[in-house]
């Protein structure tokens, strides 16, 4: 397909990939000025004969007028044009250029609450525009949620519609059936799985990703409940119970539970993350009615005169004590408060509560009080409460800057960053010349994946204060989010300039500089990270991998060995141990850590087939061939297990178990050179021929080396 041109118009750049609905591509439009890029999406048929194909037409002229339609929103691709060619159908539409949500949502990086709320507010407002026009997608899985460059907006791509054009054929009794299910394992609910896909199956989808951004879990780790097939994930997430329940509704097993749509969904996600709106109670003043004719005798005048005078009296004197009272609470307060201040700097914090709880017992409308709880509660790591506390201040002095700065901390600390936002605009409406507060602000936009937001912060802090380097940091880590390397490294450079011991800075210096293949210079930055902070397992586990690339082997081995002297259940450690002494011909070690990593997760068909290639070089073959059983169970269409393991069967003499095994690798690869070879060698060799079996060691792929930049690689706050 490579370099055609498509109904002398669409010409074929690239191949984006393919499956078993067909392939995509990158095309140019020849006809436009420019030749600008576009996706053409060409469609595989289940059968070719007349009737499926009339069928299959269709479908499809019904399918893309959908899809056309579809495309009017922002958030999904626009068709471009759809035609037929030799029998084939084709699709193109709009280049969307970006990255998947599967590059995101990788295993064990888990994202907070307010993170997930912020995903499931994008998706579930396209899905409701897709479902207004009463269409199912059947496909919402995170390689069908593109990541929009530069907006950083979620996108919607491959609905499953246009999928069931290439699953129908008709039987001979003329009736249509689908041949296999359209969905992607682990996200198809049951309804969907036996071909009746309700609205509601998108929204289970949508919920299993939002499980999956929380647990740091693929759908297939997963639990579910052997008796109702209900997913149990509470204990593996920190969750508020009322977003855990809007979530259990989202993913239940009977579809009549869930949500009907995205529309119902979305309203109850807004109910559930609107605060409720807070109200100052003030009593009223009763009004003093005036006083009643009554037809009484009046008094003298000079017994009224002197009623009047002991009335007055008594009043002067009633107002005068409630003033001293009220002056002498107040002078004690203010006292009480001052010496909470103490007890606060002397890092004596339930002291200090104490003392500021006495102090607004004594004076209820004492700002500083309510603030000295607030920011005491929030060392406490009473963070609720400490949200309480600065309310209080708040109410009573609208202004207080202080207050607002502290309730946008906590609010932080609670993973609320649109109300801790907020906050830090009105504290900045007060004063706008507090770095620590710009620098606060943009770590909340950080928090939720608003990076270009989030640098203008980062920004405006170190224009006020340009040594800040928790600024030149945190802006770095955003411009690392950003995919913008080079700014990253400089600002990481200018963090260590000011602060020569961040082992943090250092560490994610290295991920940008691994970004740009600068694997001496990130080796540098790694290296410099565990000088500064001798347990830091994580840039010992970056600074093995990069030695692994630079195939400086035994001083990869020696820091894998640090990394499990710190965390000895370190599964990436003790895989890469075993790669490296695979790659130092140890063998036996090899198989001795890919052992070890297997006890703490099985599910890797990378561990088993590397296993398998260390057991086959020692020829023992059935144990590789049971390695390379493993790896193709849990990665069926891996060609490279199936080959290696028809190798294995083929020294054993097993001669049409080795075919089979070759056939597998090459149906998933059909252009497998080595796996064609080896085949024809294993069926003359079944035919009696007595040639010698080749050994043959399929090339080992290299550990991924990309790092993802870590806010908090070792689960602690910033060091200063």
């Amino acid at each position: 397909m490579l370099g055609n041109t498509l109904v002398g118009r669409y010409q074929i750049i690239s191949n984006l990939g393919g499956g078993g609905f067909g392939e995509t591509f990158v095309a140019c439009d020849t006809q436009l000025p420019g030749s600008p890029p576009c996706v053409v999406k060409k469609l595989k048929l289940q059968a070719s004969d007349p009737i499926t194909l009339e069928t299959a037409r269709r479908l499809f002229d019904t399918e893309a007028q959908v899809l056309y339609k579809l495309g009017t929103h922002d958030r999904i691709p626009q068709l471009l044009a759809y035609f037929e060619e030799n029998a084939e159908f084709y699709l193109v539409q709009e280049l969307i250029e970006g990255h998947d949500l599967s590059q995101e949502l990788t295993p064990g990086k888990t994202l907070s609450q307010d993170q997930v709320i912020s995903l499931l507010q994008e998706l579930l407002t396209i899905l409701e525009f897709v479902h207004q026009q009463n269409v199912i997608h059947r496909d919402v899985n995170p390689r069908n949620i593109l990541r929009r460059q530069p907006d950083g907006k979620l996108i919607l791509i491959d609905f499953g519609a246009v999928k069931q054009i290439t699953t129908q054929i008709i039987t001979p009794q003329g009736q249509t059936i689908a041949t296999v299910a359209i969905g992607t394992p682990g996200y198809i609910p049951g309804e969907q799985a036996h071909g009746t896909p309700k609205l509601s199956s998108d929204i289970y989808a949508t919920g299993i990703i939002a499980i999956q951004a929380l647990t740091g879990l693929s759908p297939e780790e997963i639990v579910k409940d052997a008796d109702t097939n209900e997913i149990i994930w509470h204990n593996q997430a920190t969750v508020t119970p009322e977003f855990a329940q809007f979530l259990d509704k989202m993913v239940c097993y009977d579809f009549r539970q869930r949500y009907p749509s995205a529309t119902v969904a979305l309203q109850a996600l807004k109910e559930l993350t609107q605060p409720p709106a807070q109200t100052i109670a003030l009593t009223p003043i009763s009004p003093i009615s005036p006083p009643k004719n009554i037809n009484k005798r009046q008094p003298k005048k000079g017994i009224l005169g002197k009623i009047l005078l002991m009335i007055f009296l008594f009043g002067v004197s009633g107002v005068a004590s409630i003033f001293i009272l009220n002056h002498i609470n107040s002078n004690n307060a203010i006292e009480l408060s001052k010496q909470g201040n103490t007890f606060f700097d002397l890092q004596r914090y339930q002291d200090a509560l104490e003392v500021y709880e006495k102090a607004v017992n004594i004076r209820p409308d004492y700002s500083q009080g309510w603030n000295g709880q607030g920011k005491t509660l929030d060392k406490l790591k009473k963070y609720k409460e400490a949200l309480v506390a600065y309310d209080k201040a708040i109410q009573i002095q609208p202004d207080y800057l202080e207050a607002w700065i502290g309730r946008g901390f906590v609010l932080g600390n609670l993973q609320r960053y649109q109300e801790a936002i907020a906050s830090f605009d009105k504290a900045l409406q007060l004063n706008n010349n507090n770095s620590e507060v710009w620098n606060a602000k943009g770590e909340a936009f950080s928090n939720l994946n608003q990076y270009d937001l989030a640098i203008q912060s980062y920004e405006k802090a170190i224009e006020l204060k340009p040594d800040n380097y928790e600024a030149w940091y945190k802006k770095g880590l955003a411009l690392q989010n950003s995919k913008r390397y080079e700014e990253a490294i400089a600002a990481y450079q200018k963090v260590v300039d000011l602060k020569p011991d961040y082992e943090q800075a250092w560490y994610n210096f290295g991920n940008a500089l691994v970004n740009l293949q600068r694997y001496k210079d990130a080796f540098t930055a790694y290296d410099k990270a565990v000088q500064y902070q001798p347990n830091y397992y994580q840039a010992w586990l970056s600074r093995g991998n990069v030695l692994l690339n630079l195939q400086r082997y035994p001083e990869a081995i020696e820091s894998f060995n640090q990394v499990i002297k710190f965390n000895p259940g370190n599964y990436k450690a003790w895989y890469n141990l075993g790669w490296s002494s695979h790659q130092t011909q140890r063998y036996v070690e090899a198989i001795k850590y890919y052992d070890k990593a297997a006890k703490i997760k099985h599910n890797d068909y990378n561990l088993w087939y590397n296993m398998g290639n260390s057991q086959y070089i020692l020829q023992k073959y059935e144990d590789a061939i049971a390695s390379y059983n493993k790896a193709v169970r849990y990665k069926p269409d891996h060609s490279e297990s199936w080959y290696s393991r028809g190798n294995a069967l083929l020294n054993l003499k097993r001669y049409q178990d080795a075919i089979a095994s070759y056939d597998q690798a090459i149906k998933y690869k059909p252009n497998y050179q080595q796996a064609i070879e080896a085949r024809n060698q294993a069926k003359i060799q079944l035919q009696g021929e007595k040639l010698k079996p080749v050994i043959v060691v399929p090339i080992i792929p290299v550990p991924n080396l990309n790092n993802p930049p870590q806010t908090n690689p070792l689960n602690a706050p910033a060091k200063d």
